[in-house]
Formats: structure tokens, C-alpha cells, sequence
């Protein structure tokens, strides 16, 4: 195992160190490569304003480490994208084209890694570079248990169905991907169902959480005069608000009414579920007790972490950047028992209702705001245990310290 200082080409199809989600992610984990490593970063170009405007923001000695390189198809391959529509069938071209831009950068390095985008289905052909080759974190969201599309539109049952589909044909039959998993010399793993699902015998891999957070959090927990649930994220199927709503209704509406006016539900977010959601609100007559917000700058986003209580988050979803973002404030989790946050939540922390029938569902997460509201004690623990699981495991430098034993084990 050699320590010495590398050079990494890390593609990095989405980077924005203003945004949360993917392109957060990208920004975050090209600097934690930089943190021990060299790192030629391949972009698109459209992120390029945005990553100059924070550098110059944000001094600091470590983009020293950092060269980014902007790379785009040919306009006349690239004119029907329109924002996230069409965006994988892009990425996958990008992915071909940006072989032979870092070839005919004739850059020197040791190592070449696929970052994002985090699909464990989509190929990478960087192995054509003929360097150790990583890839990952990557991972994919698990099909939606048919119960709990009891609220989802015929048209999304149709696109979820189909982008499975779509995912499965590419696990069994891609040339590409399999080229990919045969050349990778480590496989990052999101959670435990990407070996199985990729069949990984002989590949190098390792299971770690992909998500993270900025410690924006303040030494101290702050102690809550009211109780306060907040949820965040784009509000469509897969993010399971509606859960979140009746499970919150259930809980409210059993209460005598000088206690409801303790407790809140913020939702955080936008998407096309909103009119599903002022609907469950609505027939549940809970309006007084839940907030809406469409859109929040960052750090006042921390601040409303900050003055929560809990963290409510029944998402269908294989990851999460949000749960770590609750950690770091000593939130508590309630979340599905599943592949995604539920992987990394236990008992010390939160709680992972098992996936059920809806109505069985809603009740546990119920019965799990119920055991906060109702135990302080539990809630005080829960809440000291959560920073602790943000510590151990969700910080940016847990990942970049990760990615360094990774990248210390491949021989050139």
C-alpha cells in the first residue's frame, strides 16, 4: 500500500457547490479526493460559473490540488436535452465522448475514477484509459413496493415500472456494464443490494454510505420548547410524503387540542405531488398544524434543521442526502426499513418501520412520532446518538478518508 501523493481524473458529470443532492455531491467529493490527492475534475461545462464564483468566494489551499476541465458533446448531439429531460441518455453519450477528450489532453495520472452520475446500471468506459479504474459511489433506487403507490398516478406507475425495466436490462444484458464491473478495480457500493444485483465475486468492492453532510451544525443540541417535525425533498412518489402526511394526521388528530398546538410538520420542498399533498392536509383537517415551504436558501435550511425536533422521512429512495444533513443537527430518524436510509439508521438513533401494508405503515410511523413526542428522555438520547452516527459515519471527510484507503490499495 503506497501513500504517496497521486493524480486522479475524476469525471464528474454534475457539480455545483451551491446545489445539495448530485451536484453537491460532485463538488464535495472532488475536494475530499484533493484533500490527500492531485485531481484533474471532468465536468460539464455548464457547471463552470458556478465552481469559479465559489472558489473565489471560499479561498482555500486545497484547490491548489484541483484542475477542472470542461467537456461537452458537439451542440448538434446535444440540442433536444431540455434540464433533466433526456439527461440519461446523455450522460451515457458524455460518458463515451470524454474518453477521448482526457486522451487528447495527454494528462499524466495514475488513477481514474468514475464519480458521478451514482447509477449502478449506467456503464463507464473509462477502463479504455488503461489506468486502475474506480467507480462509485453508485447504487439505485429500489423499485417502490406496490402498496404504497396507493397515491401515484397511472402515468408514474407506468415510468416507474418501465425505468425498472429498463434498469434490469442493463444489469443482465449490457455489454458495456459488464465491461465496466470487469475492469473496475474497486466498486463503491451505496448499501448492501449493490453486490447482489451486480453479482460481485472477484471484483474489489466495499458498502458505504454515499450521502454526507458540511458540519453546519453548532456544538451544542438545542433543546425544543415545541415539537417540531420537518421533512425535506422534491415532492414526487418516491420521496414518500404522503406517508409522512397521514402518519402525522394519525398522530395529530389523536391528541387533546392544547397539545396539538405544541406540534408542527414542515414540509420542505417542490414537485408535482404538491396538489396530492394540500389535499391529504385538507381531508385530514391538520392545515394548522403543517407548513409548506416551496424554496429555502441553504443555510436557512440549517437553521430550520437546527430548531426541529425530528426528522421524518419514509422515502422509497436508495440514499438520501438529507438524513445526514438531520444527523449532523441531532435529529432523530424516522424513516422505512429499506436499502435506503433505513440501511444506516438503528435503534440508537431513529426508527426503521418495516415496509408493510399502507395502513400498517402509517401506524408504525406513527407510533414512532408518538414514542418521541411522549418520552423525552428517548428523544434526548436519540438525539445525542444521531450527532454521534453523523460524526462517525456521515461526514465529508469519513468519505474522503474512505476514498484514500481506496485509491492507497490499487496498484498502478
Amino acid at each position: 500500500m503506497s501513500n504517496k501523493t497521486k493524480t486522479i481524473v475524476a469525471t464528474c458529470y454534475a457539480i455545483n457547490p451551491y446545489k445539495g443532492s448530485e451536484d453537491g455531491m460532485g463538488w464535495n467529493f472532488v475536494y475530499q479526493i484533493a484533500r490527500f490527492n492531485k485531481v484533474f475534475a471532468v465536468t460539464r461545462k455548464n457547471n463552470q460559473g458556478a465552481i469559479e464564483k465559489f472558489m473565489i468566494q471560499n479561498p482555500d489551499l486545497i484547490y491548489n490540488n484541483i484542475t477542472f476541465l470542461y467537456y461537452d458533446l458537439p451542440y448538434w448531439m446535444r440540442f433536444w436535452k431540455k434540464g433533466g429531460r433526456g439527461a440519461m441518455l446523455y450522460y451515457y453519450m458524455w460518458q463515451r465522448g470524454i474518453v477521448k477528450f482526457i486522451k487528447d489532453k495527454k494528462l499524466h495520472f495514475d488513477i481514474v475514477h468514475n464519480v458521478n452520475f451514482h447509477n449502478d446500471w449506467t456503464p463507464s468506459f473509462l477502463y479504455k484509459l488503461e489506468k486502475p479504474m474506480v467507480w462509485g459511489p453508485v447504487g439505485h433506487h429500489p423499485i417502490i413496493p406496490q402498496q404504497y403507490l396507493k397515491f401515484a398516478s397511472t402515468r408514474f406507475k407506468l415510468k416507474d415500472s418501465l425505468t425498472w425495466l429498463i434498469k434490469k436490462f442493463f444489469w443482465k444484458w449490457s455489454p458495456s456494464l459488464n465491461k465496466t464491473i470487469e475492469n473496475a478495480n474497486h466498486i463503491w457500493c451505496m448499501n448492501d443490494s449493490v453486490p447482489s444485483i451486480l453479482n460481485l465475486k472477484n471484483q474489489p468492492f466495499s458498502v458505504y454510505p454515499s450521502v454526507a453532510s458540511e458540519d453546519f451544525y453548532t456544538d451544542a443540541i438545542a433543546k425544543k420548547e415545541n415539537f417540531h417535525l420537518i421533512s425535506v425533498g422534491r415532492f414526487v412518489t418516491l420521496k414518500g410524503f404522503d406517508l409522512t402526511l397521514h402518519s402525522f394526521a394519525t398522530f395529530v388528530n389523536a391528541l387533546s387540542l392544547p397539545e396539538r398546538q405544541r406540534c408542527k410538520l414542515t414540509l420542505v420542498g417542490s414537485g408535482p405531488e404538491k396538489l396530492l399533498y394540500e389535499k391529504i392536509i385538507a381531508q385530514n383537517n391538520i392545515a394548522q398544524y403543517v407548513e409548506i415551504i416551496e424554496w429555502i436558501e441553504r443555510p436557512k435550511l440549517m437553521q430550520l434543521y437546527e430548531k426541529s425536533t425530528a426528522f421524518l422521512f419514509p422515502s422509497h429512495e436508495g440514499a438520501g442526502m438529507v438524513v445526514a444533513e438531520a444527523l449532523s443537527f441531532g435529529l432523530p430518524i424516522i424513516c422505512l426499513d429499506n436499502e435506503g436510509p433505513g440501511q444506516y439508521i438503528d435503534s440508537s438513533c431513529g426508527f426503521a418501520i418495516p415496509e408493510s401494508d399502507y395502513l400498517e405503515t402509517v401506524i408504525g410511523l406513527k407510533t414512532a412520532i408518538q414514542e418521541l413526542y411522549t418520552n423525552r428522555d428517548l428523544l434526548d438520547r436519540m438525539s445525542i446518538n444521531a450527532r454521534k452516527k453523523y460524526q462517525e459515519r456521515f461526514t465529508w471527510n469519513s468519505r474522503g478518508d474512505h476514498l484514500r484507503t481506496i485509491y492507497n490499495q490499487l496498484k498502478p
